[in-house]
């Protein structure tokens, strides 16, 4: 029996858009400056990759920080940044200037309905952004849509592990660590989804990324009560998947990245 007085959901409760906007405005700056996304053998490969390309006009998709425009612009005749947070863009923007980046241009939209032409880019990254997005396979297929058939994609992200507790795990600390994200897939996940949006994949690379706790939840200013939950869950999960993720005394922990060519 269904108890007919349990509350429906707020009226005014934030869409999954206005929630993400809401908070990476407030941190757009420490994304910047975040050494975990300013760096990495994945970025390499997407500046790399542009430099072989030489692109016409690359886009960096759900840019955050900028960090992947930042290294496609050398390569490129022009970037266009794009993310759903009109304040990271005014950060990067700023950056960009301050690199003497003149051809990066910036463009507020949700990875579902991007703003721009059939076939508009010759190359396209996308680096720690989809397991921000409200319909994954709907932010795939317009980047599917935008880039000229034949050029280059790159996409990295966190993903989720096959086992069942340990994909458990991961959402939950995320979630109570940063309430915008959706989800983190697996790697066989990400691999159908590309299929179903039109993408040929070509290399799949897998990595693992260590997170320094005191740092990974300033980024995102968690809330101490939220804090204190997360490692109360590091303090109970089961042997194996604390093992998983080499959980650490102080919290730090160990994450699996993907890194997939596709065109």
């Amino acid at each position: 029996m269904t108890d007919q007085t349990q509350e429906a959901p707020s009226q005014h409760a934030p869409s999954q858009h206005s929630l993400a906007q809401s908070q990476f405005g407030e941190m757009s700056a420490a994304y910047v400056t975040s050494a975990v996304h300013s760096s990495g053998a994945d970025l390499e490969t997407i500046a790399a990759r542009a430099l072989v390309a030489a692109p016409r006009h690359a886009l960096d998709l759900g840019t955050g920080g900028g960090h992947v425009a930042y290294a496609m612009a050398p390569h490129a005749a022009k970037v266009t940044a794009s993310d759903l947070s009109p304040e990271m863009l005014e950060q990067v923007a700023a950056e960009a200037a301050r690199r003497g980046l003149a051809n990066v241009a910036v463009e507020p939209a949700p990875a579902e309905a991007l703003p721009f032409a059939d076939d508009a880019f010759d190359f396209l990254a996308c680096r720690f952004s989809t397991h921000h997005w409200r319909d994954a396979e709907a932010g795939l297929r317009e980047a599917r849509r935008v880039l000229q058939p034949g050029s280059p994609a790159i996409f990295v992200d966190v993903v989720a592990p096959g086992d069942a507790s340990a994909d458990t795990h991961l959402q939950a600390v995320e979630l109570l660590r940063d309430v915008s994200h959706v989800r983190d897939y697996t790697v066989a996940q990400w691999i159908a989804m590309l299929d179903r949006a039109g993408f040929a994949v070509r290399e799949v690379r897998t990595a693992r990324l260590r997170m320094d706790f005191a740092t990974w939840t300033a980024r995102m200013r968690t809330p101490p009560e939220r804090v204190a939950a997360i490692r109360t869950l590091q303090a109970v999960a089961p042997a194996e998947v604390a093992a998983w993720f080499g959980i650490e005394a102080d919290g730090s922990f160990t994450i699996d990245t993907v890194t997939i060519e596709a065109v």
